[in-house]
């Protein structure tokens, strides 16, 4: 993966500005249209790769189809056999997690790195036939919409009303009112915050578009994973006595209904004390963040030769000032082992002279992450 994190530097795939100017002006601000931004792009991978992919228990992939009787949606896996004739219009096949699965895309959404890639979700590929779309609706998180064959129109503009269609599979905008309208070709480039509407139409059919997506986690269910995980280290560091709610001067009461005060400050002192590690949070955090998706599974690598290594497509690595994130695992690391495991997740690559200055711990570490299928020798995969 070439990543160039010059970041204060004219990107041609930002139509001329920088990343930098890019994030101030428009990240969750308003949108961006870049024509040719990457002219002559080609797509991540064919058709009837495409469908064969939708086929796969390993792929993620859903079916929508517009007709006189409304709206359905299927859920892969989708044999070819359930999908509509090419010639048919009004459907749409989108797979998820592209990334996952084809070279090609994984290297699409590379070219969007100067997002931290906490924020990066995946590569989500669509092939309509003529007029297949799936209709108005809003996302609540940012989204590049990259054309990448054939052509598509959007209509676009902020939401209202967000209130949705009844009675259809589809989260559909009951009230859409578009203010700006383009006919993207092959190579044209659409980014959109989150709450703006748009609605997206193949225009001639056999049209591919690749959508790079983003998460955004609500407050409380972010919340609620982070307070279980710190629960789950806190039960393996309690012992029984200590972890159990005592009360040996409570009083006889009249009033069995009433709160008692000292358990309200027990619960209180279980948060506080979850969160009284310094580094407790951004350990849980950082593992969560990148524990891999239920449907990723890795294949088992061969012995580390020497030369450079390259994190398989399906890993995740993150790094804060103390800690190593990788598929979930937390590690310490320091010195000139942190920097270098820096680099690894920054440019999900090391060169050998890299790898040769890793201490003996941390080369067992790469030794271990090869095996288990996390890194790749870099001689392609």
């Amino acid at each position: 993966m070439d990543v160039n994190l010059e970041v204060n530097a004219p990107w041609p795939l930002l139509g001329g500005i920088s990343p930098a100017t890019f994030m101030k002006r428009h990240w969750q601000k308003k949108p961006l249209l870049v024509r040719q931004a990457l002219p002559g792009v080609q797509p991540p991978l064919s058709r009837a790769a495409l469908f064969a992919l939708a086929g796969s228990e390993d792929a993620e992939s859903r079916l929508v189809v517009q007709a006189e009787g409304g709206w359905r949606v299927r859920h892969g896996p989708l044999l070819r056999s359930a999908l509509p004739p090419i010639s048919r219009p009004g459907w749409t096949l989108l797979v998820q997690g592209l990334d996952l699965h084809v070279p090609a895309a994984h290297e699409l959404l590379s070219k969007f790195c100067f997002v931290p890639a906490a924020r990066l979700d995946d590569l989500m590929v669509s092939w309509a036939s003529p007029g297949g779309g799936v209709g108005p609706h809003l996302d609540a998180y940012d989204v590049f919409l990259l054309q990448v064959h054939g052509r598509r129109r959007w209509r676009v503009g902020q939401v209202k009303d967000a209130t949705l269609v009844e009675g259809v599979p589809l989260k559909l905008l009951r009230h859409f009112e578009p203010t700006e309208e383009w006919l993207m070709e092959p190579g044209d480039l659409l980014y959109l915050p989150p709450g703006w509407g748009h609605d997206g139409v193949a225009e001639g059919g056999d049209c591919m578009t690749c959508s790079i997506g983003f998460r955004a986690p609500a407050a409380g269910e972010l919340a609620r994973e982070l307070l279980m995980r710190l629960a789950d280290e806190g039960d393996e560091g309690a012992s029984s006595a200590s972890a159990l709610y005592r009360d040996p001067q409570q009083p006889a009461t009249a009033t069995p209904g009433a709160l008692p005060d000292g358990l309200l400050a027990f619960a209180r002192a279980a948060l506080e004390r979850q969160l009284a590690e310094p580094d407790a949070l951004a350990r849980v955090f950082g593992e969560m963040l990148t524990e891999p998706k239920p449907q990723v599974w890795f294949e088992a690598g061969a012995p580390r030769r020497a030369g450079a290594v390259r994190l398989d497509a399906r890993s995740r690595m993150l790094y804060d000032d103390r800690h190593v994130f990788i598929n979930g695992e937390a590690l310490r690391a320091g010195g000139r082992d942190a920097g270098l495991m820096r680099r690894l997740a920054d440019t999900r690559a090391l060169g050998a002279a890299d790898c040769a200055r890793l201490s003996a711990p941390a080369a067992a570490l790469l030794d271990e992450w090869l095996a288990a299928g996390w890194l790749r020798q870099d001689d392609g995969w």
